[in-house]
């Protein structure tokens, strides 16, 4: 006959309950004289896994139980928990269910916490204990622990640098680390030259010979797939004196014109930053000089601009950067560029010189028509006086082209032709010299 347990020893006080040995451990046995049937398990309760704040469930499924009871227990320590329908245990984070269709028995764990992570027995108070174990696995998301983490490191520069960062949770948490910005984390290979990688995995973050550029702001980022992961900024500072570098070292400019002097400065800590001239006179705001300095991380801009600048402003210009490191300078000299004056030339009005145009009258030529005259030659003589004109063009002809001949083959088409033309020229010459006569 059950009763309203005492502590976690002893479920019964009828002298047919037997005590029963679990694993070497004393745990109840639910034996009770004359039940009946034959309880049988269906299926294993299997193992479940739960976040944390979750509802964790183990269903115990078992046919034929008559007249036995099911209970549940703590399998790690032995403390009872639920007895058929009644919890045994204080905590009311613990209930259980039935469901007589499936004839199941459930375990239900609310606002489940880590300590709740192990296995659970479900046990049948038969004469030889029959007894099923599921586990319930909690998972816990990555928390940070701030007291084994790095807070904000400061190094001089060619000192090493190590970030730590610590987190704990249920997986462990994975560890990497990012600039904050965006930019690459930039390491030593083999301790000389920087190379870039997008991120870095491990807890700690070694650089080694901290260099300048390495400074800014790192995040470390804890992982382990349960939502939500989470992250710590940590910040390096690199410390180091002043250096100042000169784009234009020598400036130029016109006489009444503004112009503009620059400075570049490295340093960290923040730095004291001025202009002199002659270094004694410090150059401030005002109407003549205009100051400005724009700073970025570690870098700082120096603007000096002159307004109007006269022959009085030529000369050395020191830029000057101070910081607990250290000191620097640097010089910029302006002098005066002379633009060229052209002499404005005024074109003289041309003279004109009267033309005189002189116009030619030219008379008409007057044609007389003569009428022709036989020359008073026998025809006899005048075919004989042919012949011999005919003759001796054929001659002159002969002995142009034997001169020709000597002439180099290089002569055009064009020249054959004239040749051709001259040769004809002459051959007609004397007819018409003889005709006209």
């Amino acid at each position: 006959m059950l009763r309203e347990p005492v502590g976690e020893a002893t479920l019964f006080t009828n002298s047919k309950c037997l005590p029963h040995v679990i694993n070497g451990s004393l745990g109840p046995s639910l034996y009770l004289a004359g039940t009946e049937g034959n309880p049988n398990f269906t299926q294993p309760i299997g193992n479940v896994t739960v976040h944390l704040g979750k509802e964790a469930v183990l269903k115990c499924q078992v046919k034929d139980l008559g007249n036995y009871k099911v209970g549940w227990i703590r399998a790690e320590d032995q403390t009872i928990l639920a007895l058929h329908t009644r919890v045994v245990t204080h905590s009311a984070r613990f209930s259980v269910s039935h469901d007589a269709l499936n004839e199941s028995w459930n375990l239900h764990i609310r606002q489940i916490k880590e300590t709740d992570r192990g296995c659970y027995m479900c046990q049948v108070n038969t004469s030889i204990m029959k007894k099923q174990v599921g586990c319930i696995d909690v998972f816990v998301p990555p928390n940070i622990i701030d007291e084994k983490s790095s807070s904000d490191v400061t190094v001089r520069e060619g000192e090493d640098a190590t970030l730590a960062c610590r987190a704990e949770g249920h997986p462990l948490p994975r560890i990497t680390w990012r600039r904050e910005d965006g930019s690459s984390i930039l390491m030593k290979n083999n301790g000389k030259e920087l190379m870039k990688v997008e991120n870095f995995s491990g807890e700690a973050l070694t650089l080694v010979r901290a260099d300048r550029r390495q400074m800014g702001a790192y995040l470390c980022i804890a992982s382990n797939d349960v939502p939500p992961a989470v992250s710590k900024r940590i910040t390096l500072y690199v410390t180091f004196a002043p250096v100042i570098k000169v784009p234009n070292q020598l400036l130029g400019a016109p006489l009444n014109t503004d112009v503009t002097l620059e400075c570049n400065v490295e340093a960290f800590p923040n730095t004291v930053n001025y202009w002199v001239r002659d270094n004694t006179e410090m150059l401030l705001e005002g109407p003549k000089y205009a100051v400005e300095e724009t700073r970025s991380s570690y870098k700082v801009n120096l603007r000096l601009t002159l307004r109007r600048i006269s022959a009085a402003d030529l000369g050395p210009y020191v830029c000057l950067s101070t910081n607990s490191l250290g000191r620097a300078d640097g010089t910029v000299r302006l002098s005066e560029i002379q633009i060229p004056t052209t002499p404005s030339t005024t074109r003289r009005p041309t003279p004109t010189t009267p033309t005189t145009v002189t116009e030619r009258i030219t008379t008409p030529r007057r044609f007389v028509t003569r009428p022709y005259r036989v020359p008073s030659t026998s025809p006899a003589a005048l075919e004989k006086k042919m012949k011999e004109s005919s003759y001796e063009s054929s001659q002159n002809s002969i002995s142009n082209q034997k001169g020709n001949m000597n002439l180099k083959m290089k002569a055009t088409s064009s020249c054959a032709s004239l040749f051709q033309f001259s040769s004809l020229l002459v051959l007609i010459t004397p007819v018409l010299r003889f005709w006209y006569s």
